[in-house]
């Protein structure tokens, strides 16, 4: 399946809340739920009824867009989360939250994860001191990430480190903005996710 190209506030509009693809212009009037809460398409205003497997495959289709993963490597999270110990829905969201281009966003180093991607992929960042532009890859505990020192003359990321100064990070990221690096000190949980998932029903739709 192809990456989707399209208008990211369309995705946002699809599901019917802000999904914060587009870093600060979802904070502002130009938003597209706020202005359009429609679903796209000729018939989006006349969609009403939602049946049990409609509510399970758009909390799905909210998660996988928000941390912008493809359908089957989002199915891949959900086996490697059924696997584990404990509950499977917050295994899942665990393992999303510890992706790569989530922590450098998380980290306040992208004003999307969109970006943070792009970011990753050019190879602005590294990985317990190493080369790494992979932006699916899950961190462990102790992992550290920063960003490389010719970046750091870069206008762009002035500004992001600037804006970080004074954004809250999750607990579970242990940020020094001195070195621009991030320490992964603990594993997200459940209560450090603010976004409203509903992950029971992504295990409801994947257990049929």
């Amino acid at each position: 399946m192809a990456r989707y190209t399209g208008a990211s506030c369309k995705l946002c509009r699809r599901e019917g809340k802000k999904l914060f693809l587009k870093g600060d212009r979802c904070l502002s009037d130009k938003c597209a739920v706020a202005r359009r809460s429609t679903v796209p398409g000729q018939h989006g205003a006349g969609r009403k009824n939602v049946k049990e497997y409609g509510l399970q495959l758009r909390e799905k289709q909210t998660a996988r867009r928000y941390y912008g993963v493809q359908e089957k490597q989002f199915k891949g999270y959900y086996v490697e989360a059924d696997r584990k110990e404990g509950v499977a829905g917050e295994n899942l969201l665990q393992i999303l939250e510890r992706r790569f281009d989530n922590v450098v966003y998380r980290m306040g180093m992208a004003s999307s994860r969109k970006e943070a991607r792009q970011f990753v992929r050019h190879a602005h960042f590294t990985l317990n001191g190493k080369k790494a532009d992979i932006p699916s890859i899950i961190l462990k505990v102790g992992d550290v990430i920063a960003l490389k020192e010719k970046s750091r003359s870069s206008e762009k990321f002035k500004a992001l480190i600037e804006d970080a100064s004074s954004a809250i990070c999750p607990k579970w990221l242990e940020v020094d903005l001195d070195k621009v690096s991030a320490k992964v000190v603990a594993l997200p949980q459940r209560e450090d996710i603010d976004f409203p998932f509903e992950e029971q029903l992504i295990i409801e739709l994947y257990s049929k």
